[in-house]
């Protein structure tokens, strides 16, 4: 068994490489205690066009599914903490989900603007969106997002003026709840880097949502 609030990185690792019959479980078990934290990001990231069409549990499944299959994979080569890779593994499952479920409603300039910036520029693209949608849903009711996709849009074009990695750091920092070191590992860099970029990426942000009208304070 494996308790992962009390044991290392390298143990957990070294735990997960043992060939037996428990592997399985081993791996099930850890997923299964980082689970909610990914079950955040997926819905933070999951395009708010597809809400009541693609349940974040489906999403969180299959995404165990992929990390099973390239776990070896990970183990043989592991460039990045577990959970920060497992985070990998949900962005690209969300990335799979928007292109299934997106390619078939490309029918008017917004959605096919929205949806090239998701495939064309991965996590970069939908990171504006994903910010503005909750920036908004944090105003509104989920049943009441689509009705405000105009302003979902004039939110996400402001968002766009930010500097990329400022923007993800919000994302990352603020709405997955990473923290400094976490987010260093994802974006590659120094976590003091991370601190002082999200600090100064706040206000940036702050004047953005000032000039929306929005007024919450984050």
């Amino acid at each position: 068994m494996i308790d992962r609030d009390d044991i290392s990185e390298s143990k957990l690792l070294s735990r997960l490489r043992e060939e037996d019959s428990g592997r399985h479980d081993r791996f099930a078990m850890v997923f299964s205690k980082m689970k909610e934290r990914l079950r955040r990001i997926v819905k933070f990231r999951l395009d708010y066009r597809l809400a009541g069409r693609v349940s974040d549990s489906d999403v969180i499944q299959d995404c165990y599914l992929r990390a099973a299959d390239r776990l070896d994979q990970y183990l043989n080569n592991p460039e990045f903490p577990l959970f920060v890779w497992l985070r990998l593994q949900v962005q690209q499952q969300v990335a799979d989900v928007h292109r299934k479920h997106l390619m078939a409603e490309k029918r008017d300039a917004r959605k096919e603007i929205t949806l090239n910036a998701v495939l064309n520029h991965g996590a970069s693209g939908q990171t504006s969106m994903a910010l503005a949608a909750h920036l908004v849903g944090q105003l509104t009711s989920a049943s009441r997002l689509i009705e405000r996709g105009e302003e979902i849009a004039a939110l996400e074009t402001s968002l766009n003026e930010m500097n990329e990695i400022d923007r993800e750091v919000i994302a990352l920092r603020h709405f997955e709840e990473l923290s400094s070191s976490e987010t260093a590992d994802v974006l590659g860099i120094e976590p003091a880097a991370a601190s002082k970029r999200y600090v100064r990426a706040l206000k940036r942000l702050k004047e953005i949502m000032a000039k929306h009208g929005f007024s919450r304070k984050h």
